[in-house]
C-alpha cells in the first residue's frame, strides 16, 4: 500500500503544515515517521502534521504526493480514518 501526504498548506505557528497519512497500518505511517525523524507524539490521531521544511524529505523518502480530498478517501477506504468528538 502507501505513504501519502497533501501540499503543506495548512497554516498553524507560522509554518505551513502538510497531512501524512498510510493507507494501509498505523504501524506503517508510525514506521515511516520514525525513518524520516518524526517523533511519534506528534501524531494526530490518524495522521501526522509535517511541517513544510520536512514535505521534501518525506517525497523522497517515498511518500507519494496527492490532494486532500485523495487522502481523507483513502484513509476511509482502509478504515483508519477518525472523526473528531463532538
Amino acid at each position: 500500500m502507501a505513504i501519502l501526504i497533501d501540499n503543506p498548506i495548512w497554516p498553524f505557528r507560522g509554518e505551513r503544515w502538510a497531512h501524512l497519512i498510510s493507507d494501509e497500518s498505523y504501524e506503517e505511517l508510525h514506521q515511516f515517521a520514525a525513518s524520516i525523524g518524526i517523533p511519534k507524539h506528534t501524531f494526530q490521531d490518524d495522521h501526522y502534521d509535517i511541517p513544510k521544511r520536512l514535505w521534501q524529505t518525506a517525497i523522497d523518502a517515498g511518500a507519494i504526493h496527492t490532494e486532500p480530498r485523495e487522502l481523507v478517501r483513502r484513509l476511509r477506504e482502509a478504515g483508519l480514518r477518525k472523526r473528531k468528538a463532538k
